[in-house]
């Protein structure tokens, strides 16, 4: 086995050397396509060494072919697949069938090279031409070999074209790295060609791996100069596509140059709509004060609403500018981010805050009136009777005070009964009793309860509810709130008011109606009243009001699925209108 180096084999075999320390550095720690350009190298290599050494040889040595053979019928089917992985069909490679069938000729071809001597299918025959320059192996051709060629130039073709195809679409800034990678797919093809057809007299030379070395070069400067898989198109469709943030590039122009889909859906546009080259300012034109911060190239987050779908939806732009010196340009980066459920929980822990505060508000309110609405006409009585008992005041004296003792005590009676239901219902755990009643029974009974302090002002209390209307509720809880109404009622009236109650069949509901023609409601209490504020205010008769009786009424007829509505005018009297679901068909 004897070796003369010469110019050409020498190259091939240090080169060769070379890619092949590079292709298990990438095997051993690069995932996804680059392990594909580690198999395209690792081909390579094997290739260039074994025919390094052929040039070099001054010997027929045939298990050199052999060896070549394991590099010339693994490298077309690496770029195949490198190809296809690039161009986005890594689930056509998962499928072990089709990889098995990608590999049936260059297995068979090898077996064939290896086993030449026995059917001479591959070459019928191969003898060694001497050098100068260099030791050539003649060689002449078999079928196998021109079926493995053609082999060869197809999948050279359909790698190329998917290349090509997958390139046409992407977007400009991935121009040098896209033409890095077409020059290196077309020189292997140009080259192998010559040589096969013996276009150009290169004394038998094949210049096929010497390509392959260059394309392998060629990517390498793809890989590390121009970062080919941090920024190249299938990257950003693995990562960039799947992430929920919408992000967008541009330039100084504001030209759109890349985009992700998660962009187009923040904004309502159609999946199939193309943006790149399109002016960011047409695109986001409902959006001005972010045109201007990105016009004075100003980084930084700011908040936007937009409208999809008539919704409103919060999103938060992040602006990044880029300055690479070796692009000689700006870029700005936006990533949108949809805030839209963390901002529904802000205002809703504002609403919170807000109604904790207003409870809080109300809770003081209702210490201040035990302290104060309670207690005093307690002490009068305490005080009254005491000296009833110690005969300090006269039987005529006593029964003088008799009437405002029973005003003072009916009223704390209902100011605590308000008091204890309202918070009894505010506790964890309490339950509503639903059931179906009659509402007329419970009107009456009611007015009947409240007959004795209307004769006293010489109201008048008139009913019109049919016998026959059922209610869905709570009975106690519609009772307070009507007892509530009537007495809010008798003490906005003037003697010889008139207080109407009526009841009406609606679909869902029976509308409940009380009516008075007494000094009605100012305008701005009216609002707060609305509004469901906390208020008091005197009778007709100076009769003390603490504002917890609507408040309680607010609060059971929300709780009760019904509804309360007050309309007033000043001295023309107001009207309590109820809606209380009905039970279900």
């Amino acid at each position: 086995m004897n070796f003369d180096f010469n110019f050409y084999a020498l190259v091939l075999i240090i080169l060769g050397s070379f890619t092949f320390l590079i292709s298990c550095l990438i095997l051993s720690n690069k995932p996804g396509t680059l392990r594909w350009i580690g198999f395209l190298i690792l081909s390579n290599s094997i290739w260039s060494v074994s025919y390094g050494l052929e040039l070099a040889s001054t010997s027929q040595i045939s298990w050199l072919t052999g060896v070549q053979y394991l590099g010339i019928t693994s490298l077309p089917l690496s770029w195949f697949l490198f190809s296809m992985d690039v161009a986005g069909h890594e689930k056509w490679i998962r499928n072990r069938g089709n990889l098995f069938l990608a590999s049936i000729v260059p297995i068979i071809t090898l077996v064939l090279v290896w086993t030449n001597d026995f059917h001479h299918l591959h070459y019928k025959s191969t003898y060694l031409v001497p050098g100068p320059p260099y030791s050539v192996l003649h060689i002449e051709r078999g079928i196998s070999y021109y079926f493995f060629v053609a082999y060869f130039y197809a999948l050279l073709l359909l790698s190329n074209f998917f290349l090509i195809r997958k390139f046409s679409k992407s977007d400009p800034i991935y121009r040098k790295q896209n033409q890095t990678i077409l020059i290196g797919a077309a020189l292997p093809w140009i080259t192998n060609i010559i040589y096969v057809f013996n276009l150009v007299s290169l004394y038998g030379l094949d210049l096929t791996p010497f390509a392959f070395l260059i394309s392998t070069l060629l990517i390498t400067i793809s890989i590390y100069k121009f970062r080919l898989f941090d920024i190249q198109p299938i990257a950003r469709e693995k990562i960039l596509e799947l992430m929920q943030d919408g992000f967008v590039v541009f330039d100084d122009n504001l030209t759109i140059i890349d985009y992700n889909n998660s962009f187009k859906k923040h904004f309502g546009m159609p999946s199939e709509m193309r943006l790149s080259g399109k002016l960011l300012s047409t695109v986001l034109s409902d959006q001005p004060e972010l045109l201007e911060k990105l016009r004075v190239s100003v980084p930084g987050k700011q908040e936007i609403q937009i409208l999809v779908n008539q919704r409103i939806q919060y999103m938060e732009a992040d602006l990044r500018i880029l300055n690479e010196n070796k692009l000689n340009r700006h870029f700005t980066i936006i990533r949108f981010q949809d805030i839209t459920t963390l901002r529904l929980e802000a205002l809703k822990t504002v609403r919170q805050a807000n109604e904790l505060q207003k409870l809080n508000q109300l809770k003081d309110r209702i210490f201040s009136i035990m302290a104060h609405d309670l207690r005093g006409p307690l002490l009068n009585l305490s005080e009254v009777l005491k000296m009833n008992n110690d005969e300090l005041i006269s039987p005529e004296e006593f029964k003088s005070l008799s009437p405002a003792l029973a005003r003072d005590i009916v009223y704390t009676t209902d100011l605590l009964d308000n008091i204890l239901h309202w918070s009894r219902s505010q506790l964890n755990g309490y339950g509503i009793n639903r059931e179906c009643f009659n509402l007329k029974r419970l009107i009456d009974s009611e007015r009947n309860y409240h007959q004795k302090a209307a004769n006293l002002k010489e109201i008048t209390i008139l009913t019109d509810v049919a016998g026959d209307l059922v209610v869905f509720a709570d009975l106690l809880m519609m009772q307070i709130v009507i007892r509530n109404l009537i007495a809010n009622a008798i003490k906005f009236c003037s003697s010889g008011c008139t207080i109407r109650i009526s009841a009406a069949n609606e679909v869902q509901f029976i509308a409940l109606h009380i009516i008075d023609n007494g000094i009605g409601i100012e305008s701005d209490n009216l609002e707060k009243i609305r509004n469901q504020e906390n208020i008091s205010s005197r009778g007709t008769r100076n009769e003390k009001g603490t504002g917890i009786g609507l408040m309680v009424c607010w609060d059971f007829m929300a709780k009760n699925g019904g509804s309360i509505r007050i309309d007033s005018k000043r001295d023309e009297g107001t009207t309590f209108s109820l809606k209380i679901p009905k039970p279900e068909a």
